[in-house]
């Protein structure tokens, strides 16, 4: 599933940076703020489609054990900070009968070496996912986070053993499909300004390196979906696993889907608006 917290603000990556580059002690203790609330409120507060939220999929006393034990490590010093009481009151005298109120502050760790704070990431990252995989006699394991494709340096570090693929499909129907969804502006231009700067970036950064030799599988849907249990032994032997028959498939009817979604005047407006982008992904 998309369990997000690796890659989305307030997650793995924002605090690798928060405890290195980025540090210090206000940058740092807002990233641990933002992580904590990230892994035990709303990862464990999120279900996807089938109903699963992460502790459940990986196991609920493996990802509280393993959340817990993370906080010691990122932390040097814990504190009270006293905070004003409310109402009446003076400098001397406080408002009512009750103590003045306080709030838990932390003293975030500073990681001189980065590579020793991802070992400890990549430690939280191997306990939840490959502890999972392990139970489920499987030798590997996968999380789909979209944006993923947006970080893949940072995904390299965190998990260097890792291959990326990114499953792409036809610019035009990623824009249909897009209106479609709560999460994105509902109309053709507002889905052309949410979508034209995310494929201008990946543009940019993949043509700023070399992933020869890199793990990196870039494959169509269209592709898959016309052909998908030749098209997944051929993927499967480039990923180094066995082939098998998987619970669901790619079906072209559904990847079509949005072909006729578009009328004909607007199809050339998505099409001239993304007409650098369609062919710089592989189309036509």
């Amino acid at each position: 599933m998309e369990t997000r917290f690796l890659i989305d603000p307030g997650g793995l990556r924002d605090l690798a940076d928060a405890l290195t580059d980025r540090y210090d002690p206000t940058v740092g203790e807002d990233a641990l703020h933002r992580l904590s609330d990230f892994l035990t409120v709303r990862v464990p507060g999120r279900r996807d489609d089938r109903g699963k939220t992460v502790p459940e999929l990986v196991g609920e006393q493996r990802y509280r054990d393993a959340v817990q034990r993370l906080w010691p490590q990122l932390i040097t010093h814990t504190f009270e900070e006293p905070a004003p009481a409310e109402g009446f009151g003076n400098a001397d005298r406080p408002a009512g009968p009750f103590a003045p109120p306080s709030r838990p502050r932390v003293v975030p760790r500073y990681f001189s070496d980065r590579s020793e704070l991802v070992g400890i990431l990549r430690n939280l990252v191997n306990t939840l996912f490959a502890g999972a995989a392990a139970d489920a006699g499987k030798p590997t394991w996968c999380e789909k986070t979209p944006f993923n494709l947006l970080c893949m340096d940072f995904l390299w570090e965190l998990v260097p053993e890792a291959t990326i693929v990114h499953i792409k499909r036809h610019p035009v129907s990623v824009l249909a499909s897009h209106l479609a969804q709560p999460w994105a502006p509902s109309t053709v231009d507002g889905a052309l300004a949410y979508l034209k700067p995310i494929y201008e970036r990946w543009l940019t950064w993949k043509d700023t390196v070399d992933l020869t030799g890199r793990r990196y599988i870039e494959v169509k849907a269209e592709e898959l979906a016309a052909d998908w249990r030749g098209q997944r032994k051929g993927l499967f032997e480039r990923l180094g696993v066995d082939d098998f028959a998987t619970p669901s498939e790619f079906q072209s009817h559904k990847l079509a889907n949005r072909n006729n979604q578009f009328d004909d005047d607007t199809r050339e407006f998505v099409k001239e608006a993304l007409s650098k982008i369609i062919p710089a992904m592989g189309y036509e």
